[in-house]
């Protein structure tokens, strides 16, 4: 990150002199005569400090400083003047102008000023980079696929991104419903606020209403202070309420309330709250008929389906599913320092068999799992876990082989992590006590 100033004044010899000035300072200098040519530099290069005189044959320099946020926001303006006015400082200030000099001062401040200024705009451009990374992992083109079931449902998802009408996710367990909403949230206006997510899954009845809504100090024991609900922390923002349908029916009369009015009372208070927040809920539940039944408010269901998006489970996008392991193949490798990776055939001949029940989440599990225990830069299909051989087998009409399969499995992973069962539970996605039976009826040599 070089450090880059550029001088925009109409009088050509200050301009000069100025300019020679920073330069010996170790700064480049770029210079314009005008405010359009000053912009028009500042477009094309990386650009950190601007010292702009007020009184330009174009412009008013102290508008220019709008100008030129729009370009650069990161970037900090200097205005200079030769009969400094209160008021004109104040605009320039309000404007976003760093400092409002009078020319005459400006050979004693002007140095230290560029320095400061500098610090500030370099400090916000990477504060502004980090954002835009974050962005750029959480947009639309984070979601892997190319069938036309994923991309209907990405469709969908950015037409209403731009809004702040209310989205219900609908999808199985594992289909990417916070990836959608991480991704909705990232490319619609409230981007530069808070993305607060809760599922509400997590939590008991009095728990979840205090995390969501917050207390007053005493409404309950051990309620020692006033807390902010998650409501509160993402003000301006969208909170992300995964398993909606897991919300019980006096919960949901406050949350229809914050959806209606954007209001709410905290838990032992007596006093409305107001916050200004986008709800995207989401679900694995045929939420439609539950509310009909009366196990889910009907009048909530329907604000919050105002907008509701179907997330296909990967059954119903098959062809996507090597296009996703290949994805975290090479993620998983690049975290464990391995070399590039491949499927062989049979490999992929089995990922695409699989009935995939916990859908991405599975499949992203599998893949990391096989990498872990790939010795050759070929993934080949005896790393699956043995459910996977289970379909070619039963083809066979060869069950009995099934018992075999899994102990070579077990066996396996018991070699992989030198005897060590709990890693190896781990790895196998069951419990200790599971494998110390399986061990035990299968007569593996542990």
């Amino acid at each position: 990150m070089q450090n880059t100033v550029l001088i925009i004044d109409d009088e050509k010899k200050i301009c000069s002199l100025l300019a020679r000035i920073i330069e010996l300072e170790g700064f480049k200098v770029f210079q314009a005569n005008t405010g359009k040519e000053g912009l028009k530099i500042l477009a094309a290069n990386d650009v950190y400090v601007i010292i702009s005189d007020v009184k330009l044959p174009d412009i008013n320099g102290v508008e220019l400083v709008k100008e030129i946020k729009k370009i650069k926001p990161y970037a900090e303006v200097i205005n200079l003047t030769a009969f400094g006015t209160i008021q004109d400082g104040v605009m320039a200030m309000r404007n976003g102008a760093f400092d409002y000099i009078t020319k005459g001062d400006d050979n004693e401040k002007i140095i230290p000023l560029v320095y400061k200024a500098m610090d500030k705009a370099k400090l916000q451009f990477r504060v502004s980079e980090l954002e835009n990374k974050v962005a750029r992992k959480y947009d639309f083109s984070a979601i892997l696929g190319q069938s036309k079931t994923i991309k209907e449902a990405i469709s969908l998802s950015e037409k209403v991104a731009g809004t702040d009408t209310t989205v219900l996710l609908l999808g199985e367990t594992g289909t990417g419903k916070e990836v959608f909403a991480q991704a909705i949230h990232y490319e619609s206006l409230r981007k530069t606020k808070p993305f607060v997510a809760v599922n509400c899954s997590g939590f008991n009845h009095e728990l979840l209403e205090s995390e969501l809504f917050g207390h007053k100090a005493g409404a309950f024991t051990g309620a020692i202070k006033d807390k902010k609900g998650l409501l509160e922390e993402a003000n301006e923002g969208t909170i992300f309420l995964d398993e909606i349908g897991e919300m019980n029916l006096d919960l949901q009369a406050k949350l229809l309330r914050v959806l209606e009015n954007q209001t709410f009372i905290k838990v032992g208070d007596t006093q409305t709250s107001k916050v200004n927040v986008r709800i995207i809920a989401a679900t694995n539940r045929d939420l439609k008929t539950e509310a009909e039944s009366g196990k889910f408010r009907l009048d909530l269901y329907y604000r919050l389906s105002v907008f509701s998006i179907e997330l296909p489970p990967l059954s119903q996008r098959k062809s996507d599913i090597i296009l996703i392991a290949k994805h975290y193949l090479k993620e998983f490798a690049n975290k464990v320092n391995k070399p590039e990776l491949t499927m062989d055939d049979h490999f992929c001949d089995l990922l695409l068999k699989h009935n995939w029940k916990g859908n991405i989440r599975e499949l992203k599990n599998v893949i990391e799992r096989v990498v872990i225990l790939a010795n050759a830069n070929s993934i080949t299909a005896n790393l699956l876990p043995y459910e996977f051989h289970a379909v070619e087998l039963a083809s066979e009409g060869d069950m009995m082989k099934l018992e075999t399969v899994e102990k070579h499995h077990i066996d396996k992973i018991l070699k992989y992590t030198g005897g060590n069962k709990t890693e190896t539970a781990r790895l196998l996605g069951i419990g200790l006590t599971t494998l110390y039976r399986k061990i035990e009826n299968k007569d593996i040599n542990s």
